[in-house]
This record gives C-alpha cells, sequence and structure tokens, in this order.
C-alpha cells in the first residue's frame, strides 16, 4: 500500500510539473504577444533589439511535456509555439523583407520544441492539421507574412482556444481583403488552393466559407486565387 502511495504521489507531481510548466508558457506567450503585435503586425526590430522575453518563451517550449490526451491545451500549445517560432525564424535572420528571404524557412530550418526535433511545417501538419480536423487552424497559424490572417495580441490557452479559434476565422472570412467578391466571382487567398481537402470535407469552399459569414456567397460562385502577399508583417 506504502509503494502504491509513492507512486500516485509520484505521478501526480509530474502532473501538476507539466500542468505549471504549460501555465507558464501561456503566461509568458500572452506578456510577449501584448507586448509586441499590435494590428496583426509585429515589432521585429524591438525584439531583435531585446529578445529577452522571446528567449524565455524558446526555453520553456524546449522543456515542455505535451499529451494530446489533453486536446485543448495541445492544440493551444502548438498554435503558440507555430507563431512564436515564425516570429523567431525571422529575428534569426532579421534584417528580412519577407520569411521566403531565407532558403528552407518552413520545410528545412529545425527547432527543438517539447523534445523533439521540428520544422515550422511539421508542426502544421504533423501536430496539429494530421491530428484534428479543423481547417480553422488556417486562421490563427501565422506565416509571418501580410498575407496571413492576422496575428492577434495574446496567447491562445485551452479555456479561451474554442472562441478565439471561431472569432479569428469569422474575422478572416467576413474581410473583404481576404475574401474579395465581385459580382458572381470570389477569389480567395490561396490558402484555400493550397489547402483543399481542409475545406472541402463538408461540401466546397463556399460551403465552408458561408459557415462563418454575415453575408453568405452565392453557391454557383466562380472561384478564383489571388496571390500571396509575402512581404514581412513588420511594425513600421
Amino acid at each position: 500500500m506504502k509503494n502504491k502511495l509513492v507512486i500516485l504521489t509520484f505521478f501526480a507531481g509530474l502532473s501538476f510539473g507539466f500542468a505549471q510548466n504549460t501555465s507558464d508558457f501561456f503566461t509568458a506567450a500572452d506578456a510577449f504577444f501584448k507586448a509586441n503585435v499590435s494590428n496583426g503586425k509585429v515589432a521585429y526590430a524591438d525584439i531583435k533589439d531585446n529578445p529577452k522575453s522571446l528567449n524565455t518563451l524558446v526555453n520553456l517550449a524546449e522543456t515542455i511535456s505535451i499529451s494530446k490526451n489533453d486536446a485543448k491545451t495541445y492544440q493551444a500549445f502548438w498554435i503558440n509555439v507555430y507563431n512564436i517560432y515564425v516570429i523567431k525564424g525571422i529575428i534569426d535572420n532579421y534584417p528580412v523583407k519577407s520569411p521566403l528571404d531565407k532558403a528552407g524557412f518552413f520545410d528545412k530550418t529545425t527547432y527543438n520544441i517539447a523534445g523533439e526535433t521540428l520544422t515550422l511545417n511539421a508542426i502544421e501538419n504533423q501536430k496539429l492539421r494530421a491530428q484534428f480536423e479543423d481547417a480553422r487552424f488556417h486562421f490563427v497559424l501565422v506565416c509571418g507574412a501580410v498575407g496571413c490572417p492576422p496575428l492577434i495580441n495574446e496567447a491562445y490557452t485551452p479555456d479561451t482556444l474554442e472562441a478565439q479559434l471561431q472569432e479569428q476565422t469569422e474575422i478572416a472570412l467576413n474581410n473583404p481583403k481576404f475574401i474579395k467578391i465581385t459580382k458572381n466571382r470570389v477569389s480567395l487567398s490561396e490558402i484555400f488552393k493550397w489547402y483543399k481537402e481542409d475545406f472541402i470535407k463538408n461540401g466546397n469552399e463556399i460551403d465552408f466559407i458561408n459557415t462563418f459569414r454575415r453575408e453568405k456567397i452565392e453557391a454557383g460562385a466562380k472561384i478564383s486565387y489571388y496571390t500571396y502577399n509575402w512581404a514581412l508583417n513588420n511594425q513600421q
């Protein structure tokens, strides 16, 4: 009986430690985004001059243990991690005019995160898209470019994640600069072309978009895709 109590106490301590680590990470991430993001733009020059808060986040992310069993914590962690490491990748190469100025920015450069070695593409595709069928991820994962949906100035957290996913998707899909409509034609971000399979699971792209729009698009509207703007989402 005594041995069982010792084992239970040990695992309870581990669980508390993991929860404490993720709590510290979400708190630090929230402070970082609030200090460095405004109107969807990032203060890259300021972060480059004073990288302490970014380095703190990176150090926390390296040591965290995260389980898919706690889906909301898992999703919130990897969404924040993606956005943070996009910023880190840009800071590591700053000044740049676009994330694409660095060859392999998304698919070659690796980072040590939560005990694994991952690229940005691996975070998006393996940690999130492959694990959960939720196309709303595309409106919260921000690739460091003006063409992306805007980066918010707060962290995604387990308690607020559902509301944040819904809100950011609605903001993007009701934005006339993101969904461009002319008569019976609709011009979509290339996000809808690159990840088409995510948006047609329950119909077509228009069906998906109309789920979140106040003014619905006609079902027979002709779809085209406008060129993605890869210019850096930099505060001027």
